[in-house]
């Protein structure tokens, strides 16, 4: 079986952990995640299956969107609610205040990692060393914020909207935040609510899985490869095109992709309109490469 499963990924699990459990429902090997989300989190965890594990490297890199629950005046060394308390304060903050400071994170930033965190430094797992009580200096990396809502005021939560480049860590915004409002913060809640062009309206829980693997109807959950490639304009070949791309061939430039000179890849579909795979366009040689191309379904 081979496309995409959007899974509503509960509380306490690792993106791991649901990778396992679809693997040992599905008894299909071939499973992969297209961008972690925090055991604390909730929401939309795209899996790729089968043949489609070869498209995580397209979606891997799609933007995302959070709706994320910040407590103020308390910091933990985690920077979320899973973490040992480090540090309380008063929460004295108008909404004024908020949306000011909230204001300074939108656009192009330099966030550092936190420490508890699957990046690796010097060879290590961060998390490894924060777990040993080590902490080391992270180099900042530049992530982009599309847009930041303040959409309710609790004190001491708050709830916001982020829309955000792949690779933000919504905890450290919310560190980061209760620094800059000087009582300290950290993330209460998270749900990923869209990856790219995956929703959490598309999303199906586990138990929603059990049950259709049980009634043998859990094929109908996924969504074709096709959905993983939208981003991509898409040209029908001639039959003898087709069978050149399948066998892994370059192409002279079809007319229609002559026109597309703004895309670096192409999906390529046979006569019949079915899948044949990505192609990448070279103006420069006149041709089109094969980049993926997957076996006939």
């Amino acid at each position: 079986m081979d496309g995409i499963l959007v899974l509503d990924k509960p509380s306490g699990w690792t993106s791991h952990d649901v990778v396992a459990k679809v693997r040992r429902l599905t008894q299909i090997k071939r499973v992969g995640h297209t961008g972690t989300l925090d055991p604390l989190a909730t929401g939309v965890l795209v899996l790729c299956l089968g043949q489609a594990t070869r498209l995580v490297e397209y979606l891997a890199g799609h933007a995302k969107r959070y709706r994320a629950t910040i407590r103020l005046g308390v910091e933990t060394d985690t920077y979320d609610a899973q973490g040992q308390t480090i540090a309380q304060r008063p929460v004295e903050v108008s909404a004024t205040a908020l949306r000011e400071s909230l204001a300074t994170f939108a656009g192009a930033i330099e966030q550092v990692p936190p420490m508890y965190s699957a990046i690796k430094q010097d060879g290590q797992r961060l998390y490894d060393l924060a777990r040993k009580g080590i902490e080391v200096k992270r180099a900042s990396r530049r992530v982009t914020i599309h847009s930041i809502d303040l959409l309710d005021v609790n004190l001491p939560d708050i709830t916001l909207e982020v829309h955000c480049s792949a690779g933000t860590y919504i905890r450290s915004l919310a560190h980061d935040l209760g620094e800059r409002l000087g009582c300290g913060a950290h993330l209460a809640a998270l749900i990923r609510t869209a990856a790219g062009p995956f929703t959490l309206a598309q999303a199906v829980t586990l138990a929603q899985l059990e049950a259709a693997v049980t009634a043998g109807a859990w094929p109908a959950l996924l969504q074709p490869l096709e959905a993983a490639l939208t981003a991509f304009p898409s040209i029908r070949l001639s039959a003898p095109d087709a069978a050149r791309a399948r066998h892994g061939q370059s192409l002279a430039l079809p007319e229609a992709a002559s026109l597309m000179v703004e895309a670096e890849r192409i999906r390529v579909y046979d006569p019949a309109g079915q899948l044949i795979g990505v192609m990448r366009l070279d103006p420069s040689r006149n041709e089109l490469r094969p980049e993926k191309i997957f076996s006939e379904q």
